[in-house]
């Protein structure tokens, strides 16, 4: 068979990207070369409906082998009493969990999409927001943390059926419990996407949300450091949406709900070549370097952060809790939207991304922020002593958006850098 030299070729030219980049997106990280491996094995050709043991086709004695032992890691990883490790996407795990425990039109509350919401906890373009009723509470205007005396005040006001905490751009530690409380005094499902801190929350550097939540969705990529993909948890200390601490019958029931859900509600066949790639990640995260890992991602964002505000920018809430940063660029540019600095630093190999700022001024398209995290420059060895350096590069980018000369000059810095650290050092 010919080889398709056109595709292998432009993929050839995005691992040179990523290789001489410095890349900064917060959702993105390098998976290790076992990840990978899984990722792109013979798995792709089975077809497998349903579940472990309970399959529609017939030979899936070996990926009922290979799914039992994702779900028994992930398990182990977050002290989850049940797990569903077939979601294709973040979205799609927090789509089922959409399913399973409203119907359409019923009300939910989730933090703005300005505030650092994601699209699936209720844009209006997204099937959170067309098929459901969404509410949302803010970040406070001064302080940048989550205004919880507002989201106390909607919850109470309106009884949404279902509470969500998790955001994509929102650099603070959560106050679950308190939310729990909120949750239980209107009979409420209190749902954590924990997407972006799932790797630090694995480590134990954040606050485990299964202690609180009766619900945990998350994607497989970003600080987890596998591949594309979602899951679903429960604790084992469940209790339903009513405040009364029930038998595991109840988590029977809950998870009954949320497999249908998943399959056949809103997904076919599982990824099973997948599912084995993150059966392999959630190995990684059991061992005890991948606490090493993580405790150097905080280090980094820490770094980041403060050598961003002594170069003059604003961070919102004023520092990090986590992984990622969120910069109003309007404290040093005024003139200068997200889009044309996310360009600008393309252009330099430094990959970040535009973003909306807590009561931004510009729309979704052009925004005054840009958000960047740490997972993925960590994953190659970088240390918190080179963040400093890394944000000189950025800001003579951001300094000079419209010089092709000092962008060029840039550029050819970064490449340097980055030469001395492999795409997987950990």
């Amino acid at each position: 068979m010919k080889q398709d030299e056109l595709i292998f070729n432009i993929i050839n030219k995005e691992n040179n990207r990523q290789l001489t980049g410095i890349e900064l997106i917060a959702s993105e990280n390098f998976v290790s070369d076992e990840v990978r491996r899984a990722a792109g094995s013979v798995l792709t050709n089975k077809y497998a409906e349903g579940y472990p043991g309970k399959r529609y086709y017939g030979g899936c004695q070996f990926i009922d082998e290979i799914e039992q032992t994702a779900i028994d890691r992930l398990k182990q990883i977050f002290n989850a009493e049940w797990v569903n490790v077939q979601p294709h996407s973040g979205a799609q795990a927090n789509m089922a969990v959409f399913l399973a425990c409203l119907r359409p039109g019923d009300k939910f509350l989730g933090l703005n999409l300005s505030h650092g919401g994601h699209l699936s906890h209720g844009s209006p373009v997204n099937f959170s927001g067309l098929n459901y009723t969404a509410l949302e509470y803010n970040v406070q205007e001064t302080t940048g943390y989550v205004d919880y005396e507002q989201l106390d005040a909607i919850a109470l006001k309106e009884k949404p059926k279902l509470i969500i905490a998790g955001a994509s751009a929102y650099s603070r530690e959560w106050d679950y419990a308190r939310i729990r409380r909120i949750a239980d005094r209107i009979g409420a499902v209190f749902m954590v996407d924990m997407a972006h801190p799932a790797g630090l929350i694995a480590a134990g550097l954040l606050k485990n949300p299964l202690q609180y939540a009766h619900i945990v969705t998350s994607t497989t990529h970003k600080t987890l450091r596998g591949p594309r993909g979602g899951i679903i948890l429960i604790g084992k200390d469940f209790e339903n949406p009513w405040g009364k601490k029930t038998p595991k019958g109840e988590i029977k029931m809950m998870s009954a709900l949320l497999d249908s859900a998943v399959f056949p509600g809103v997904q076919g066949g599982p990824l099973e070549h997948i599912i084995a790639a993150k059966a392999v990640a959630f190995s990684e995260a059991l061992q005890p370097e991948y606490i090493d890992y993580q405790t150097q991602v905080k280090k980094n964002a820490a770094a980041m952060a403060k050598a961003l505000i002594d170069k003059g920018y604003k961070i919102i809430s004023g520092g990090t809790d986590n992984h990622l940063m969120l910069v109003d660029l309007r404290s040093k540019f005024p003139d200068l939207t997200g889009k044309q600095a996310e360009i600008a630093l393309v252009k330099a190999d430094i990959t970040a991304n535009k973003n909306m700022v807590p009561f931004d001024s510009r729309s979704p398209f052009l925004t005054s922020g840009l958000r960047f995290g740490t997972s993925a420059v960590t994953t190659r060895g970088i240390k918190e002593t080179l963040m400093g350096e890394i944000v000189d590069l950025i800001d003579t980018v951001l300094s000079h958006v419209e010089n092709d000369t000092v962008i060029r000059s840039t550029a050819e810095k970064v490449n340097a850098m980055m030469k001395n650290y492999p795409l997987f050092a950990w």
